[in-house]
């Protein structure tokens, strides 16, 4: 069985909002300070670099702009952390319309990470594949903190 276009980001749209709902369930001080070990990052740098590369593929994918920097590093508090996962999801609702199947079907090499070409729908597969291993690390930290993590079978 094969999905539209649009049931594939329908996915990516309810592992967004489990996301939200994972940062929304940390207290702001652990969100942005907790790290159980060296080297793990606190769950809002996971964030942003989820962010990050969301955007950057979006707007490598639908307007050839490739370029790829922490653009979110100056976020340092809850509510505009869930303020500027809102405006990146925003820009890509846009972007995702504007593409076709065929632009998705495209095969570069990988402008960021030095690894081997790729689809654009590899491409964000990928950008939700990392999202959903650093939700699960979130969800391992608001355990270790005592937190019960939202329902995951919630979309």
């Amino acid at each position: 069985m094969v999905i539209s276009k649009e049931e594939w980001f329908d996915n990516w749209e309810g592992n967004r909002r489990l996301t939200m709902r994972t940062i929304e369930a940390f207290p702001e001080e652990e969100l942005f300070g907790y790290v159980p070990t060296a080297p793990l990052r606190a769950f809002s740098e996971m964030v942003k670099e989820i962010l990050n590369i969301e955007s950057a593929y979006m707007k490598g994918i639908a307007m050839d702009q490739w370029a790829f920097s922490d653009q979110f590093k100056a976020v340092s508090n809850k509510e505009d952390l869930l303020k500027t996962c809102d405006e990146v999801r925003e820009e890509t609702r846009k972007l995702w319309a504007s593409m076709s199947e065929e632009r998705l079907g495209i095969v570069l090499d990988d402008p960021f990470f030095g690894g081997p070409p790729q689809s654009h729908f590899e491409r964000v597969q990928y950008a939700l594949e990392n999202e959903i291993h650093h939700r699960g690390q979130g969800f391992i930290y608001l355990r270790m903190l005592g937190i019960e993590p939202p329902a995951f079978y919630i979309r």
